[in-house]
């Protein structure tokens, strides 16, 4: 299996252009489904999981080229010939499950099978069913498989969320984008990458508005017909990561191709913690003048803290002097990065859904591996912090969401590399 290894110890300096939204992708890929022509997206990372949906994609007739680097082709299927979603390329990816309102709402008669990806805590799909039964299809589980029938067209409906979930605010949006008359959905997700969906949609024909609110009403239309080109937004769990390492490593380090509102929770932690962050057009610079400080971190659904960030902070605070706190209420399994930390002297102290980090003197390289993706990416971090080798086992989790990973940090001056 594959392992990137790491030198720690020097400070990165240096910039870099940061690759389209993983998750925005995914979602957009799925909703090619939807869509009656072909399209271009632009700025699509060529990460493992962008290859593993589209494959699925492809297995329900679906056609996608690379026309070039992060420029991929979209020909969505043209009938409902194959509408199962196949369990073996399915359980690689969490987002699979972002399959089912699009099928849905296109087929009327789909499979899909339980999705996998990280093993970060419980992400049940009830919010999902919940919403795509309200707009009138039928949802079975069947020997680990989702069937969803649907009696005719999708009905608009008002649907409140009981927890605003990023997946099933999107599920829901991309039904009911085909669906008669209007669909109002409250309590929704207001992540950056739930407005790009919205934007790509209306940008094929949808009447999507209140994206990034608290509410989105959807006017149902008859097709989407798809053409032209659109570009997914940056990714801000990249950028993050490489923010976090310029601080970890009292570097100097300027990303580009940022949407910095995107990245405010992220940046006033970073201000606290003592760096420097400023704000340069489309990019954002983060050094260190002076030794950070301890801060406490509490995760929360956008525009609060993301938890896609927190096992990056989390290596960044094991060197902190002083008392760091962390509260993960998304996902009750993102401190399972702890014991790997611990392994390269860390002291952490897991509570429930509260981790203690005590600042120590510094990390020394140890061999651990990652537990999920970013799990992996704060690993890097830490290998990037420490005195010594540092060797990441399981890192086809970090390909999942790093576009040419080892390329980026070695422009900075980082010294990585892989070993098979």
């Amino acid at each position: 299996m594959d392992k990137i290894v790491l030198a720690g110890g020097n400070p990165l300096q240096g910039r870099l252009r940061i690759s389209g939204a993983k998750n925005a992708v995914l979602a957009i890929l799925c909703a090619t489904i939807l869509l009656r022509e072909e399209i271009v997206l632009e700025n699509v990372p060529d990460i493992s999981d962008v290859q593993v949906m589209s494959g699925i994609i492809n297995s329900l007739g679906a056609a996608t080229v690379w026309e070039e680097p992060e420029v991929l082709r979209v020909k969505p299927p043209a009938s409902a010939a194959e509408a199962e979603a196949p369990y073996h390329m399915v359980k690689k990816l969490r987002a699979s499950n972002l399959l089912l309102g699009p099928m849905l709402t296109r087929f009327g008669d789909v499979r899909v099978s339980l999705p996998g990806g990280c093993n970060i805590g419980v992400r049940p799909m009830d919010l999902h069913f919940k919403g795509l039964a309200g707009l009138g299809a039928t949802l079975l589980l069947d020997h680990g498989s989702v069937r969803g029938r649907t009696d005719g067209r999708l009905t608009g409906a008002r649907i409140y969320l009981d927890f605003p979930s990023v997946g099933a605010t999107e599920n829901i949006m991309m039904a009911a984008s085909l669906a008669e008359g209007q669909t109002l959905i409250e309590n929704v997700a207001k992540e950056p990458e739930v407005v790009d969906l919205a934007n790509f949609l209306n940008a094929m024909g949808a009447r999507v508005r209140g994206a990034g609110t608290d509410v989105i009403k959807i006017d149902g239309v008859t097709e989407l017909k798809g053409g032209g080109r659109y570009a997914i937004i940056p990714d801000r769990i990249e950028a993050g990561t490489f923010m976090v390492a310029a601080a970890a490593t009292g570097g100097d380090v300027t990303v580009e191709n940022v949407i910095p509102l995107h990245l405010e929770p992220l940046s006033a932690k970073l201000r606290e913690a003592g760096a420097v962050v400023r704000e340069e057009g489309d990019s954002l610079r983060v050094s260190v003048d002076n030794p950070l400080r301890s801060i406490d971190v509490k995760t929360m659904p956008y525009p609060g803290f993301p938890t896609d960030m927190q096992s990056q902070v989390m290596a960044l605070l094991t060197t902190v002097p002083g008392t760091s706190v962390i509260v993960e209420n998304i996902f009750e399994n993102r401190f399972m990065i702890a014991d790997e930390l611990k392994r390269m002297g860390g002291r952490i102290k897991v509570e429930g859904r509260m981790a203690v980090i005590e600042g120590v003197p510094g990390l020394y390289g140890a061999q651990v591996k990652a537990t999920d993706l970013r799990a992996g990416a704060a690993l890097l971090v830490a290998g990037l912090m420490a005195a010594g080798e540092t060797e990441i086992g399981n890192a086809h989790f970090i390909d999942r969401g790093y576009h040419r990973l080892e390329e980026k940090l070695i422009s900075l001056g980082a010294r990585v590399w892989r070993n098979t």
